[in-house]
């Protein structure tokens, strides 16, 4: 079910779509730190429904703005409620690799600020494979803020970093580039037709990542090396991490959206 379940999540997430499930609905909250997505699946794991919202309320695995993202989450939360006829009173979370256990706590008094109650705390990379059907390989998650790398045995996280260096530096070296501000880079790195351009400028800052995953899988089997995130979106994000890491590396059709949508899945 992995990929094409999560084809049809993103395109619920970006037209309001919402289906009939069956089962116990289950509902997912990823704080990114470029965007918030709420996810809804059913009992057999088929997603229902899905609602995002651009924020900047988390930062580098911090979250910066409490209250906007408890706000957040209680506006996203009332419009799968309303969309989908269910009331939601229990939520699992996500949690980025490598944080401690007082920002965990900070992460789920937003969760439970928004009259949820904490239903599952999972790492990011465990919910991105569990969307994509991974149980063993590595995950390589970038984000906007930073480069994750995690290494999955059995479903079970055996090696996790987490460093900074993501689609936000991508951003802010198109804007010194481009001569242009930052918010205006940012339309223009996401833009698919300005590819060709965005994707020679932040060759470096991809490199950079790829090198930061290449340290940490230094001396390990890193088998099957799955590519996600919104950064990983750019068409040569796979060949540049192949390139350095000296390993085939894969992307869905679909990389900013396995976390969000793993988070609210059953785990087998």
């Amino acid at each position: 079910m992995g990929r094409q379940a999560l084809k049809k999540f993103a395109k619920m997430v970006r037209t309001g779509e919402v289906v009939e499930g069956s089962g116990e609905y289950r509902l997912g909250i990823d704080l990114g730190t470029a965007n918030i997505v709420l996810s809804v699946v059913d009992g057999s794991n088929n997603p229902v429904a899905g609602a995002w919202r651009h924020s900047t309320v988390v930062r580098d695995g911090i979250v910066v703005d409490w209250l906007g993202a408890v706000r957040a989450v209680q506006e996203l939360k009332e419009e799968l409620t309303t969309s989908t006829g269910h009331a939601f009173d229990r939520a699992a979370f996500t949690i980025p690799p490598g944080i401690d256990e007082a920002t965990v706590k900070v992460f789920a008094n937003v969760v439970q600020a928004a009259d949820l109650e904490v239903d599952e705390v999972v790492d990011e990379p465990v919910a991105a494979a569990t969307a994509l059907g991974i149980t063993d390989g590595t995950i390589i998650d970038v984000g906007h803020g930073t480069t994750g790398v995690s290494l999955l045995n059995d479903g079970k996280v055996t090696l996790s970093i987490d460093e900074p260096t993501g689609g936000h530096h991508m951003t802010l070296v198109i804007a010194g580039a481009m001569g242009v501000d930052y918010e205006e880079a940012e339309k223009f790195k996401k833009t698919a037709k300005n590819a060709n351009i965005a994707g020679p400028l932040v060759r470096p800052t991809l490199e950079k990542m790829a090198t930061i995953a290449a340290r940490a899988l230094e001396g390990r089997d890193p088998g099957t090396i799955t590519l996600v995130g919104g950064a990983a979106s750019l068409p040569n994000a796979t060949g540049v991490f192949s390139q350095v890491l000296g390993h085939p590396v894969e992307c869905p059709a679909e990389p900013l959206f396995p976390t969000p949508l793993g988070v609210a899945m059953r785990r087998p």
